[in-house]
């Protein structure tokens, strides 16, 4: 009986998987994007409402004329790749947010936001898609779905996702949260940081389509390093370490240069 049980639960995991647009990395997918885009569009309209939008008209349009661009890209990758089921559901947003953390993401269906504290360090329109391309890879990448996936399965909650929200709501939407990018576990941080390496691939490849420099992507993740008071291991970080991350993206940037042409 016991060999019955973990046969079918290693048939539904076979079966529950989904695979990266560009990487061709195989992922645990026990959640629908629908599940995942209803979830962050209520989570995002509560961000939204409970934070303050920058009054800087110049750069709120910027967030917004990127972001656009880099979603384009992603819309002519997958219509280009027959993928475009990956894009089921989106319904772009592009906010800039009053706060001076130094902080983007995209949550799962193109709800993105900037926090003010990042335009520093981006300092132009280059060093912002850098930004949006990675986080929105995110997104695209389904990580998010990944990490609630994962995460449902440590937690126990091998169940549909409707089902785990109306048994215990709380815990559920907090798991959402961790997933989308707040919060990790240190049984994850290997996995986190696949993640985060796979965001820089795609983020490269798709800021280069939108007629943006990938090659900027190193002065600013330089920058990033440069400001960074963290120095916990790179074992103990669900982030690449600063060396590791900037050493691939130098890897990366001749495949991500063929698809750049300037605007």
């Amino acid at each position: 009986m016991i060999r019955k049980t973990i046969l079918l639960a290693s048939l539904v995991l076979l079966a529950s998987c989904a695979t990266v647009p560009i990487t061709g990395r195989r992922q645990l997918s026990l959640v629908s994007g629908s599940e995942m885009n209803s979830l962050a569009t209520t989570q995002y309209r509560t961000f939204i409402t409970e934070n303050k939008l920058s009054t800087d008209a110049a750069n709120a349009a910027m967030v917004k004329r990127v972001g656009q661009r880099i979603q384009h890209a992603v819309e002519q990758y997958v219509a280009q790749n027959n993928m475009q089921g990956q894009l089921d559901g989106y319904q772009w947003e592009f906010n800039l947010v009053d706060n001076k953390e130094v902080n983007a993401w995209c949550m799962p269906g193109g709800k993105v936001v900037v926090y003010t504290g990042i335009l520093p360090l981006t300092r132009d329109e280059n060093g912002l898609a850098v930004v949006l391309g990675h986080e929105i890879s995110h997104a695209v990448a389904r990580h998010g779905a990944e990490r609630m996936s994962d995460q449902l399965v440590t937690q126990g909650l091998s169940t549909a996702l409707s089902t785990a929200l109306s048994q215990n709501p709380t815990q559920t939407k907090s798991l959402f949260m961790q997933a989308v990018g707040v919060g990790s576990q240190v049984g994850m941080l290997k996995f986190s940081r696949t993640q985060e390496s796979e965001a820089d691939h795609l983020g490269l490849i798709f800021m280069a389509m939108a007629g943006y420099d990938p090659r900027g992507a190193l002065p600013f993740w330089q920058r990033m390093a440069a400001q960074s008071q963290n120095n916990t291991p790179e074992f103990l970080s669900d982030h690449p370490a600063d060396a590791t991350r900037i050493a691939d993206i130098e890897r990366l940037l001749p495949e991500a240069q063929k698809y750049y042409k300037p605007r």
